[in-house]
């Protein structure tokens, strides 16, 4: 898939940019996600999500959700493996298209959130690894 396409291309008669999603995160959280994402996915349009209406709204609109394994806002659970169980089941019903990730260092979190449903994650640890950086170019462009 051509860069334009993955990072989206803003302008008269180009690509949206390509949304991504951050659920659920702190501000200092954020700021760190929102630059490992822009230097991974360049031209992305990330948003800041913090209450579960939002988040659903997303799932219609974004390319990616990057889910916190414990969140930030007004949420009905502060679990961000309860969020994509939710989100993934309520995708069924609507057909909405986002994908999920689940952004935390525990990696039996990460197996769990996997089972529900969701992509392969990552840590804040390893926000800024090239890595990841792969992992979210290939989340997108799936």
């Amino acid at each position: 898939m051509s860069e334009a396409r993955a990072g989206g291309q803003a302008g008269a008669g180009g690509l949206e940019p390509t949304r991504i999603a951050l659920v659920g995160h702190c501000g200092p959280d954020s700021y760190m996600l929102r630059s490992a994402v822009g230097r991974a996915v360049p031209g992305s349009e990330v948003v800041m999500v913090h209450s579960m209406r939002d988040a659903r709204a997303e799932m219609g609109k974004a390319r990616l959700l990057l889910i916190n394994r414990v969140l930030d806002g007004e949420f009905p659970s502060d679990s961000g493996l309860e969020i994509i169980r939710e989100l993934l089941g309520a995708r069924d019903e609507t057909k909405a298209s986002g994908r999920l990730m689940l952004v935390s260092n525990h990696e039996d979190a990460q197996a769990l959130a996997e089972t529900a449903g969701a992509m392969r994650g990552f840590g804040k640890a390893a926000a800024g690894s090239s890595a990841t950086a792969a992992m979210l170019r290939a989340a997108v462009e799936a």
